[in-house]
């Protein structure tokens, strides 16, 4: 949350600064650039913080592994239920030293298209990405990721079965 606010005020810098500031005549080139910059970083890094904010008072679990499918309330582009039957396995993805579990399901246009437009777009950005629209950072669940892994191989292995295989 602290980064994205830090991205927010550094977005109201460019959005606020003047005809002859440094800025005008920077990389951006252009004053309209760098003020349309600046509102971007406010609008997409103040929905970020916003979301940041919204867990740290989340008291619901953020992963539950049950017999029916995962719940995800693991981000603010949580999935909520995932069907066994829609998932086809599990990858890890990293990222800048952070582990993710990339959920691969039967569908993914299905999950793509879930929530306001917002969350689809960061449902498309996390499919380009990740080759799934379901990606569960390592860092927002109290849980040690290898065992997170293990766990939802094991829950999969036990209570997965896809249709037509």
């Amino acid at each position: 949350m602290a980064g994205s606010m830090v991205f927010v005020v550094g977005g109201w810098w460019m959005f606020r600064a003047q005809p002859g500031s440094a800025l005008e005549g920077g990389p951006l080139g252009h004053l309209t650039l760098v003020h349309a910059m600046g509102l971007i970083g406010i609008a997409f890094f103040g929905l970020v913080a916003a979301f940041a904010f919204r867990k740290l008072f989340d008291r619901s679990p953020g992963l539950v592994l049950r017999e029916d499918g995962i719940v995800d309330n693991s981000s603010g582009v949580a999935a909520g239920l995932i069907p066994w039957r829609d998932i086809l396995g599990f990858d890890v993805l990293v990222i800048q030293n952070s582990r993710m579990l990339v959920i691969r399901v039967t569908s993914p246009e299905q999950y793509i298209e879930r929530g306001n437009p917002l969350k689809r777009a960061l449902n498309r950005m996390n499919f380009k990405l990740c080759g799934s629209p379901l990606a569960i950072s390592s860092t927002t669940l109290k849980i040690n990721f290898d065992e997170l892994v293990r766990l939802c191989s094991a829950y999969h292995a036990r209570y997965g079965t896809v249709q037509g295989r």
